[in-house]
């Protein structure tokens, strides 16, 4: 039932009960104790008895008297045992008249034939024995007058209300009753009075606690006593303080973390001891979904599971419950991972990897690697050279002047392509730190493309190449550009043109307008046919330092800075510069330099 469900109802009931039981046991034995204590109908005849016996004692005298004597005793006795609901009749054994009224309180309730026959009468006289009889609410005793001599002459009715002891029994029964329900019912009333006030500050602390459940940290009761419950109301309240401030705390630094977590570049990703992702900051989230679109073998993979690259790195730290640093590499990406295990009482509850993209960095420490190696080859070798001719010439090996001459080309040229490379190195580093010296004029670009052209036809022809030209724009002027390096970029693309294109193939250099943010541009392509440049390498060919695959080269090999440098100058006159190659067909350099207003 719902009463059993309150503090108030369980409260109210009990008490309720308790006064109950206690009734009932007070009731049982205050009728047990009318029932003993209060006569009953044979102490009833004894007491009537002797009553009777007393009153036979003077009654005898008037026994034989004048009639009016004899009714004056008998009412001065009746008006005596009114008192006690008892009345009396003188009966003389000669003068037997059971027609006689009697009367009870003043009142007649009947003659003496309705209460004693003649013949009960008779026995008394004959016998000289009292007799009882009871007849309807009332019960009569008759008892012989005797003389002196000890001569039955007469005899006493005495008669009494059984009501009068019924009556006082069922009185009392009642009262006690009816009292007991007054008291039951005020108590009742008064009990839960008394409990709705000293449960109503429970409620207020429930429904105070409920709403602090729900997020209203600031709920306060207010103490309606100053007993328990008042101090149990305080204690809730500087609790519910203490609350407040701790969740404050706890958010403000929850704040403070998101925001670290959120500001951060790197990748932080939480996982519990089964390896479900519990926590991911933004860029943690955007790497998963990342890794969950590729395609690891394993199509039944949960998206809360740890992603297949840690899956590894996460079983060896829940193993040895250390922290763990590598470098994880996926597809073109390269991964700095730190995974830390994370501890609850000692046991371990899961791990966090901190994840760094560090494919730059990876990327040009390769470059850097590369360079040094590629610079120191390019350094040694004509070093190597210019110290054996030189040696060679100093020890007079040449025996003749053509000899001489050509030791003497030779150290040349060397010297030639060193001063190149430091030349190079040199434009590298001050277009990065943007100290490029420039010289921006008119150009005759289709002259400038025409003499390019006319270089390059003669080293083209005797390696068995056909240089085609295919201008579209005749008399191209650029109003602000450098022509020297202009010149310096387009040498560049055609000595590499050259150097990856085979006997037998064709290098096409063509110029047409194309529109590119709403200008008017002039679009320079330099096509060849030669091995093409693999995929991996395309977006990384105009950085500093690197290198394509070096098994497509043939003869001698860059540095890996020229491009590097193309790009630079092509930026600088507010062009760009695209590359398109497919490995085994060739490769397309096309350079967008503003050739009009715009549009």
């Amino acid at each position: 039932m719902f009463i059993f469900r309150s503090v108030v109802g369980k409260l109210w009931m009990t008490i309720i009960g308790l006064v109950a039981v206690v009734l009932i046991i007070l009731g049982l034995f205050l009728f047990k104790y009318i029932d003993t204590s209060f006569p009953r109908e044979h102490e009833q005849e004894q007491s009537l008895s002797r009553l009777a016996g007393e009153i036979a004692k003077e009654a005898y005298r008037h026994v034989g008297t004048e009639s009016d004597t004899k009714e004056a005793y008998v009412n001065s006795m009746n008006e005596l045992l009114v008192a006690q609901e008892t009345g009396m009749a003188l009966v003389d054994r000669n003068e037997v008249d059971t027609s006689m009224p009697i009367s009870f309180g003043g009142t007649k309730i009947g003659i003496l034939d309705d209460i004693m026959h003649q013949s009960d009468l008779q026995v008394v006289f004959a016998t000289g024995k009292a007799v009882s009889k009871s007849f309807g609410e009332y019960f009569a005793v008759v008892v012989p007058l005797k003389n002196t001599q000890d001569e039955t002459i007469g005899a006493i009715v005495v008669y009494q209300s059984k009501k009068s002891v019924e009556d006082t029994q069922l009185y009392v029964k009642k009262l006690f009753a009816l009292v007991s329900f007054i008291g039951f019912l005020l108590t009742t009333f008064f009990a839960f009075f008394l409990i709705t006030r000293i449960t109503r500050p429970l409620v207020q602390l429930k429904q105070a606690a409920v709403d602090i459940t729900q997020g209203e940290y600031g709920i306060r009761v207010a103490p309606l006593t100053s007993d328990e419950i008042g101090e149990l109301a305080n204690t809730f309240n500087h609790m519910g303080e203490r609350l407040e401030q701790t969740v404050k705390a706890l958010n403000h630094e929850t704040e403070n973390l998101s925001s670290v977590l959120r500001s951060m570049a790197d990748a932080v990703i939480s996982f519990d001891a089964v390896g479900n992702v519990v926590f991911t900051n933004p860029q943690g989230e955007v790497l998963l979904e990342e890794w969950r679109a590729i395609q690891w073998g394993d199509e039944e993979e949960e998206d809360k599971q740890v992603p297949e690259p840690l899956l590894q790195l996460f079983e060896d730290v829940a193993q040895a419950t250390k922290q763990i640093t590598t470098k994880l590499h996926v597809q073109n990406g390269v991964w700095s991972v730190t995974m830390a295990p994370l501890y609850s009482q000692e046991a371990v509850r899961g791990a966090v990897a901190v994840l760094r993209d560090v494919t730059e960095e990876h990327r040009l420490d390769k470059l850097r690697k590369d360079f040094v190696a590629n610079v120191s080859h390019e350094l040694r070798t004509p070093l190597s050279m210019l110290q054996g001719y030189s040696e060679a010439l100093l020890d007079d090996i040449a025996g003749t002047p053509e000899e001489r001459q050509e030791l003497a080309q030779v150290i040349h040229d060397e010297s030639l392509r060193m001063g190149r490379l430091v030349r190079d190195l040199l434009d590298l580093a001050r277009m990065e730190a943007g100290h490029m010296e420039m010289s921006f004029r008119e150009t005759d670009l289709d002259g400038l493309l025409k003499r390019v052209y006319r270089k390059f036809s003669v080293l083209c022809k005797e390696r068995g190449i056909r240089l085609n030209a295919d201008f579209r724009v005749p008399n191209a002027n650029l109003g602000n550009a450098d022509e020297d390096r202009l010149e310096q970029v387009l040498t560049n693309l055609m000595d590499n043109a050259i150097r990856h294109t085979s006997s037998g193939a064709e290098i096409t250099l063509r110029t047409f307008t194309v529109m590119a943010k709403g200008i008017r541009c002039i679009q320079i392509d330099l096509e060849d046919q030669g091995e093409g440049i693999p995929p991996g390498d395309l977006p990384y060919i105009f950085e500093r330092f690197y290198k394509a695959d070096k098994a497509r080269t043939r003869g001698t090999t860059g540095t890996g800075i020229g491009l590097a440098i193309v790009k630079n100058i092509v930026e600088a006159h507010q062009g760009m510069i695209q590359v398109k190659s497919a490995l085994g067909k060739g490769t397309t350099f096309s350079i967008v330099l503003p050739y009009g207003e715009q549009a």
